[in-house]
């Protein structure tokens, strides 16, 4: 509206309208994702005031059915091509070996719904698990994840009907496979994830450096064993 001064044009915004246009600033992805981590924080904080079975089994739960949609997503880019994998006629003649190889790949090539059963137990149980043993014991180690993993991988492999004959001695077999696996994960995970160790005895041979500009000599310096130790010892001799 005109104010007459000078023949100038003031356009008063509303206030309502200036809380749109912040709003509108704001990054939706970057909304959701604060939504869902305050979301799940105090998911977290209930599910720890829980006893040990109700905990579980939530954990178990909210697991089996991510591996599901997990399963179901990659059921749906394969497809069911398990019925290209039929047994020979004279599938009564193979040996044990062959008929082993012949489920495992069923197991593997079936659809949405038989890949979602599948990952979802094998998730499930491994979550499962994992809360149980990181309650008893009060931590969360490489002993824990294996049993987990064992636990997951034999009754995945009982549920998928892979195996020969022998069923309890294929599930041994397969827990046996994902504790191993599981295991070296862990402990390769353990490894990355650690911060290298400070040297302690080169701080302040380190800060020198640093603030002289001369950090790239630092190496020399640790070859010479010229250290926070040593250094002052030096003369001009």
């Amino acid at each position: 509206m005109g104010d007459g001064k000078q023949g100038g044009t003031m356009v008063e915004i509303p206030k309502f309208a200036g809380g749109l246009m912040g709003q509108s600033e704001q990054n939706p992805i970057a909304v959701v994702q604060a939504k869902f981590k305050e979301v799940e924080h105090k998911f977290k904080g209930w599910l720890a005031k829980q006893s040990l079975p109700v905990e579980a089994a939530v954990v178990t739960a909210t697991s089996a059915a991510q591996g599901a949609a997990i399963g179901a997503f990659m059921g749906t880019l394969t497809g069911d091509t398990s019925s290209l994998i039929t047994p020979p006629p004279n599938a009564a003649g193979l040996n044990p070996e062959a008929m082993a190889s012949l489920k495992q790949a069923q197991a593997f090539t079936g659809g949405p719904l038989v890949q979602a059963r599948n990952i979802a137990v094998m998730t499930g149980v491994n979550a499962g698990i994992s809360c149980v043993m990181r309650r008893l014991r009060g931590k969360e180690d490489v002993q824990s994840s294996m049993v987990a993993a064992f636990g997951s991988g034999a009754i995945f492999t009982l549920v998928s009907g892979m195996g020969g004959p022998n069923q309890a001695a294929n599930a041994l077999t397969s827990g046996l496979f994902f504790a191993l696996v599981q295991g070296g994960i862990f402990q390769l995970g353990q490894k990355f994830s650690q911060p290298p160790v400070e040297d302690v005895y080169y701080a302040k041979t380190r800060s020198m450096l640093s603030n002289l500009g001369l950090q790239n000599y630092e190496k020399n310096f640790k070859k010479g064993l010229l250290n926070d130790i040593t250094l002052p010892l030096l003369t001009d001799r």
